[in-house]
């Protein structure tokens, strides 16, 4: 569903400042081939050195993901909209994170936030969060998911058991995620003691429903849903589930059943990541070894290998909007990564639409709205830190005027730390 006639988000890189019309953009890609140039702005952090896009950017041109505090040493999930960063704090702990694209138009936000109490089974979720090279300062607490309405944040229910966290929201309110239940499962790899499973909350208040495994799997994580209420996300062995290593299968949930999507023959690392309103399926699947993994793209039972930026090993499709465009991820094996966007078999470095004169080299596509724009994180050339960004379409503004050479840049180790913890983790 549309919300917007006139864009009216304004975004800058160097002088340039445009408004951009949705229906101009929509001229300019259908005139170009889609291969538009991409006006890209810093969206800064909260006083510490990086931030990263990971919660996308929505219809409304909302921004959101997790930035560091000064020092570097934690991390709160954010909110940006109208060129005002807001934090969206914690429960009591020290981190929080909007770690998955929001697809809610309606000022829902979902994420994971910390507690103030210490994780009585050692099984440290909090291990997730990830401050520069190192884990973050309190990485050893409890972790709840929550949904964010107009300032107020709610504590999302777990399944009996210590943790839980919500990584996806639809336009009808409901959260997709997992929750921890009392089950203490001894197949379980460690640290991890307790069965998770995939959950949908809501939309009303309270409500709470379990999800099926895939027949043989003992866990599974909702990791994306829909308009329509369908949701992907994997199902596999019981192990820390900060890691799509348990994915034994991506999977699509729909009418009271659970469907295995396919894969590339690796025996892990399966997930669907995001799915459009078409039943688009964005998602990562490992390749027979399980030494690496490929982006894919699935649609009507055909799962399409998007492969990887020439010269990379790995790669991994983190969202897809209603047009079937697909942003994610592409690393060399020493995870010098670059955002890619793929549409209609062909992938690209995003760094090869972005307008002269940026400083921003894009490390890692999070998520990509209806109109075009992209969120994610980044690599500033000039100062060397890490901000989020945004990446609105120029409307007239064709790829002739974007970059004309995109070399691979070798990134300082602090970005090539938090993109290999990021590229093989859900959380």
């Amino acid at each position: 569903m549309k919300f917007r006639t006139w864009k009216s988000t304004v975004v800058t890189s160097g002088l340039l400042t445009l408004p951009v019309s949705s229906s101009l953009v929509a001229q300019a890609q259908q005139a170009a081939g889609n291969q538009i140039t991409y006006s890209v702005s810093s969206i800064g952090t909260l006083g510490g050195s990086f931030s990263n896009g990971y919660g996308g950017v929505n219809d409304r041109g909302w921004v959101m993901g997790d930035a560091n505090l000064p020092g570097d040493q934690t991390e709160h999930g954010f909110l940006w909209r109208n060129g005002v960063m807001t934090d969206l704090g914690t429960f009591g702990g020290l981190n929080s994170s909007v770690s998955f694209p929001v697809k809610n138009e309606r000022g829902l936000i979902m994420g994971t936030a910390q507690t103030s109490t210490f994780d009585p089974l050692g099984e440290f979720w909090g291990a997730a969060f990830f401050c520069t090279s190192s884990n973050c300062e309190g990485w050893q607490n409890l972790e709840l998911g929550f949904l964010w309405k107009h300032g107020v944040k709610t504590a999302l229910p777990t399944l009996g058991g210590n943790n839980s966290f919500a990584v996806g929201v639809n336009n009808l309110g409901q959260v997709v995620g997992i929750a921890e239940t009392t089950t203490t499962d001894p197949s379980c790899i460690p640290p991890q003691v307790l069965d998770y499973e995939a959950v949908i909350w809501g939309p009303k208040p309270g409500q709470l429903r379990q999800l099926p495994v895939f027949p043989g799997d003992s866990i599974a994580a909702a990791l994306a849903i829909n308009d329509s209420g369908q949701v992907v996300g994997t199902s596999g062995i019981c192990a820390v589930p900060t890691s799509t290593a348990p994915g034994v299968h991506a999977v699509l949930w729909q009418h009271g059943s659970v469907t295995d999507l396919g894969g590339f023959g690796g025996l892990m690392n399966n997930a669907g990541l995001a799915i459009n309103n078409a039943g688009q399926v964005a998602g990562v699947s490992g390749l027979p070894g399980d030494a690496a993994t490929h982006a894919f793209f699935w649609q009507n039972g055909v799962m399409t290998d998007i492969g990887t930026l020439p010269g990379d090993v790995f790669s991994q499709a983190n969202d897809v909007n209603n047009k079937g465009q697909v942003v994610g991820v592409s690393c060399d094996v020493n995870f010098n990564c670059r955002a890619f966007f793929w549409e209609n078999g062909v992938m690209t470095d995003l760094n090869a639409f972005v307008a002269h004169g940026s400083s921003l080299y894009l490390t890692f596509g999070g998520g990509i709205n209806d109109y075009g724009e992209i969120a994610g994180s980044a690599f500033d050339l000039n100062t060397g830190e890490g901000p989020a960004f945004l990446a609105v379409p120029v409307a007239g503004a064709y790829r002739e005027t974007g970059r004309s050479a995109v070399p691979r840049v070798n990134l300082p180790e602090s970005i090539r730390e938090t993109l290999r913890h990021r590229v093989r983790s859900i959380h």
